[in-house]
């Protein structure tokens, strides 16, 4: 699905696909019920209405395979910032134990990268440009930092390794959060889905194809579920992309606990 889409608010984006489903219900109704006449109607009535059950099924199961890949996509997006987040605010606990111009260092530090990724990379998981090429500098000069404290207690040296530890953690959570972004459900997925549709759709208009009202409400409540399916799988689609999307609030929490000493 197109960028642009997923990037509608809420309400644009409910028009456009309800719309594009009723339009193609409305053609598929049309054809169908057009072409029932003579030997064609004969032909069309003699589709078996207990084909309709087998197809909707086929159907709940293309939504099911594919919502699934959209909410662990969403759960592991999540889990990766709150992760990063509660590593960055170990750190800065941990940085209490070396105070005056160590501690300073590091919550500088760590405000930078989080104003870096709140501010830059978010807009970069959007649009799928995120880099794990590029390291973040300020988590880089963070770890440097905590491998050349000089610890003057055994306080202090567990504090220097919890402090190492927490940094790897933030970097590892960060590369999840990224390798995330770029995840979402491919055309082949969103095609084979859409194609069951239209079938249920022509074999629903075959089926009632003597009786255009029931027809038309059959098609219509179908059409409605479909759209509802599609709506809801698009919304969530792509983790860090459109109204409903993983936002850097987590993050954000720890900034004031983060905020440069003057």
């Amino acid at each position: 699905m197109s960028d642009w889409l997923h990037n509608l608010p809420l309400p644009w984006m409910t028009l456009v696909v309800f719309g594009a489903i009723y339009l193609v219900t409305t053609v598929i109704c049309a054809i169908v019920i057009g072409l029932a006449a003579g030997e064609r109607a004969r032909a069309f009535k003699a589709v078996s209405p207990g084909m309709l059950p087998p197809l909707g099924i086929l159907f709940a199961l293309f939504i099911a395979f594919t919502a699934s890949q959209v909410w662990n996509d969403t759960d592991r997006a999540n889990a990766a910032v709150i992760r990063e987040a509660s590593a960055l605010r170990a750190v800065l606990i941990l940085a209490a134990n070396f105070p005056g111009e160590p501690e300073a260092q590091m919550r500088r530090l760590i405000h930078l990268h989080i104003e870096e990724a709140a501010y830059q990379e978010w807009p970069k998981m959007a649009r799928h440009r995120a880099n794990l090429r590029i390291i973040p500098g300020p988590l880089a000069e963070a770890t440097h930092l905590a491998l050349t404290l000089t610890p003057g207690n055994r306080g202090q040296e567990i504090a220097q390794r919890g402090i190492a530890t927490a940094l790897e953690n933030a970097l590892d959570a960060r590369r999840q959060r990224i390798v995330v972004s770029r995840s979402q459900v491919n055309v082949t997925k969103w095609s084979c889905l859409l194609v069951q549709a239209i079938c249920m759709l022509i074999a629903i208009a075959m089926v009632h194809s003597d009786n255009r009202g029931a027809a038309a409400i059959t098609m219509v409540l179908f059409a409605s579920g479909v759209a509802v399916s599609v709506l809801l799988i698009l919304a969530h689609d792509q983790p860090f992309t459109g109204t409903i999307s993983v936002s850097p609030a987590p993050l954000l929490q720890v900034l004031p606990d983060s905020t440069p000493a003057n």
